[in-house]
């Protein structure tokens, strides 16, 4: 297909242009019309039981830790704990990412903390939300040692590194008009066409008229 047939294509299919450019318009005004978005995290770490030998309970961090953590993790993403964090009053979207946040002196994948995140419409939501699935985190703790009846001195514990903090979800508006320009004028492009090449296909398919003897048609 030459330019020049593309350009008459375009021209005979000037409505179905005109509906992909009005739909990229109003695809580029929600774009730059987006309701601000705030994401929210915190870090939690288990923590062993203080001992005489070591009084800094962040210097005892052992791979047993982590692998109880990515066990409470794993109840919590299961379709029960979903249903819990659910009553809880945790609705929409979350994120619990173990960190590995090894270093020389505590190799990668020991250390038990783990990145809590949410997403809402508003940062106090947001806070919220990461706030409860901490609170169920930490009962899901104490129920697995509980279950083994752990003395209270010998408990593991949770605690909270980083508080809850809610930051706004900033993205690059100029790229994302960009991008639905492009993709729009290129949809707008192939559907025009695309239609008048099924419009003359169709065209050139269907029946010729019957004539009269006198020459009238007939389609009938």
């Amino acid at each position: 297909m030459s330019p020049r047939d593309v350009a008459e294509a375009l021209l005979r299919r000037w409505y179905v242009a005109l509906l992909g450019l009005v739909l990229t318009a109003a695809g580029g005004w929600q774009v730059l019309h987006t309701a601000p978005r705030y994401l929210s995290s915190a870090v939690i770490v288990l923590k062993p039981p203080a001992t005489g030998n070591q009084p800094n309970q962040l210097t005892n961090l052992q791979p047993p830790l982590a692998t109880l953590s990515y066990g409470v993790i794993q109840q919590l993403e299961s379709p029960a704990g979903q249903a819990e964090l659910t009553k809880a009053g945790v609705r929409g979207g979350y994120r619990l990412i173990p960190r590995n946040s090894g270093t020389s002196a505590t190799p990668q994948y020991l250390i038990p903390s783990v990145q809590v995140q949410a997403e809402r419409a508003g940062g106090a939501a947001a806070d919220t939300a990461v706030q409860r699935v901490i609170d169920v985190y930490t009962r899901h703790v104490a129920a697995v040692q509980d279950a083994q009846r752990v003395a209270p001195r010998l408990r593991i514990t949770p605690s909270v590194l980083v508080a809850p903090s809610a930051a706004p979800v900033l993205g690059v508006r100029s790229r994302a008009l960009a991008g639905t320009a492009l993709l729009g004028l290129t949809g707008t492009f192939l559907a025009a066409l695309w239609w008048d090449r099924y419009a003359r296909r169709r065209r050139r398919n269907s029946p010729d008229p019957v004539r009269h003897p006198e020459g009238v048609p007939v389609t009938g």
